[in-house]
């Protein structure tokens, strides 16, 4: 009996055939293409419904193991059956794929029941390349075919607080302020201020746990970051390498121009904030500057190729991440941001920090 899934669902476990398929992996571009550069795959564990698995991927034959038994599958198999998932992929115009005739059997013969692994460590897989014994690398996935959870995802631990100052608004004034309602909202309110003779300053972060992870990258990064936010609801601006070009021409931390040209420092400082995001940075989790299980990450692209980056490929990792993601705007009232609210006698307006990758 056919089933249905999201395309993130069928992502990760189409990710996770097609290696076991292939026994390699391509190492990814920082413009999202093949290198030609190959990492060869020895075993994947997985986290299933009765534990950790292991796949063994040997020439003819997939032997997994689990604390309970061991058992042997075609490894052909596995590249059928992604192809059947990819197809159905591609050609389902919802979100909600109906799994393809014979994929739910092969699924009840090999014992596999969440096609998302659950993991505490926010992993999907986890990776022993070259050898058997070597070392788990641990992976999460994600699929330019489907909705791709963001690097940073908002929420209210994310939200950067600007002071008005200028001019004293009224309650009448905060109120009509707080009830402008319009496609783009934010900015509008943000304009409205403006017109109205306040100014929004930066002043802090809103959560303390998220204002030392940002220190963590730079004592100032908390500014540039706020600086980017606003412009990016302003001139609408999303993309990172975009917003990256403007900050070195505004310069809000007032540098050097030999810093800002030679050293190149705002492109540093932002990649390694996308880097610490992509091995498990989190605005509420005290980060420390040691990386999480995830090591790295795999891309599928719109024509099925799955792309391999790699924290040991730390330059192409960075410059893939510097060109490839965007800031997101999330719901304002989900994620408590985008009106003046009233702290202590003084009025803030608080942005958001949404940040994920873009679709193409």
């Amino acid at each position: 009996m056919a089933f249905e899934a999201t395309k993130k669902e069928w992502s990760e476990i189409y990710t996770f055939f097609r290696i076991l398929s292939d026994g390699y992996v391509s190492l990814g571009t920082p413009d999202a293409k093949i290198s030609g550069t190959c990492w060869v795959v020895a075993m994947i564990q997985r986290e299933e419904h009765d534990g950790p698995r292991q796949y063994y991927i040997e020439k003819e034959e997939i032997r997994v193991v689990s604390e309970k038994e061991t058992r042997s599958f075609p490894r052909e198999d596995f590249g059928i059956v992604a192809g059947l998932i990819f197809n159905a992929m591609k050609s389902s115009s919802e979100d909600e794929t109906t799994s393809p005739e014979g994929v739910e059997e092969f699924l009840d013969e090999i014992g596999i029941f969440n096609l998302e692994a659950r993991t505490n460590d926010r992993t999907d897989i986890s990776i022993a390349f070259w050898h058997p014994q070597a070392p788990l690398t641990g992976f999460n996935i994600r699929s330019r075919m489907a909705k791709m959870n963001p690097l940073l995802d908002g929420g209210r631990s994310a939200n950067l607080k600007f002071e008005l100052s200028g001019v004293k608004f009224a309650v009448p004034t905060v109120n009509k302020v707080n009830a402008l309602d319009t496609p783009d909202e934010v900015a509008d309110r943000m304009m409205l201020i403006e017109r109205l003779g306040g100014v929004l300053k930066y002043s802090d972060v809103a959560d303390r746990v998220f204002r030392s992870n940002l220190s963590m990258i730079d004592l100032h990064f908390p500014r540039l970051l706020a600086e980017m936010l606003r412009i990016m609801q302003l001139d609408a601006v999303a993309r990172v390498n975009e917003l990256t070009d403007i900050i070195k021409t505004t310069n809000p931390l007032k540098i050097k121009d030999e810093l800002i040209n030679k050293h190149r420092f705002y492109e540093y400082k932002i990649k390694q904030f996308l880097m610490a995001l992509a091995l498990g940075m989190r605005p509420a989790k005290i980060f420390n500057g040691t990386d999480s299980a995830i090591e790295g990450m795999f891309l599928v692209n719109s024509t099925g190729e799955i792309l391999c980056y790699h924290k040991s490929d730390k330059e192409n990792f960075e410059n893939f991440l510097f060109q490839n993601t965007r800031f997101e705007k999330g719901a304002t009232e989900k994620d408590k941001y985008g009106y003046l609210e009233r702290e202590n006698g003084i009025y803030y307006f608080k942005l958001n920090a949404k940040i994920g990758l873009v679709k193409r």
